[in-house]
């Protein structure tokens, strides 16, 4: 059984670029290994990977059998507004796994908050004052 890791922002600007995370757990066998006695182990890995941002597809990945086993996607697409979005991995052998994720667009008032900035140190090239 394949589990999933998805790290989406929860909150982002309107047209603000976020970056999403992807992690799932598989055992990936390439169909090129063999047991002791010789007997091909039969390939089973993730074939493809496809997330979609309120049913419109924001990114798609097809996976070969030189893909690592756990594979870690990393990709950005534009906040456009809130909704849902779904994960979807299929494979050989049947696998098919699915996850979602909610995020929250809005105007500026839903930026993350930016600490402000410190002020200049009072220190002179001569020491402090």
């Amino acid at each position: 059984m394949a589990s999933a890791l998805i790290n989406v922002p929860a909150r982002a600007k309107r047209g603000e670029i976020i970056e999403i995370k992807t992690l799932i757990s598989h055992v990936m066998e390439t169909g090129f290994r063999r047991t002791q006695l010789g007997a091909v182990i039969p390939r089973d890995i993730i074939r493809r990977f496809v997330c979609t941002y309120n049913g419109t597809e924001v990114f798609r990945a097809e996976l070969h059998p030189a893909i690592a086993a756990n594979p870690f996607i990393v990709f950005s697409t534009v906040a456009v507004e809130s909704g849902t979005l779904v994960f979807s991995w299929t494979g050989d052998h049947g696998f098919s796994a699915t996850e979602t994720a909610a995020i929250s667009v809005g105007g500026p008032e839903m930026a993350p908050h930016t600490p402000p900035r410190s002020e200049p140190s009072r220190e002179t090239r001569d020491g402090p004052r």
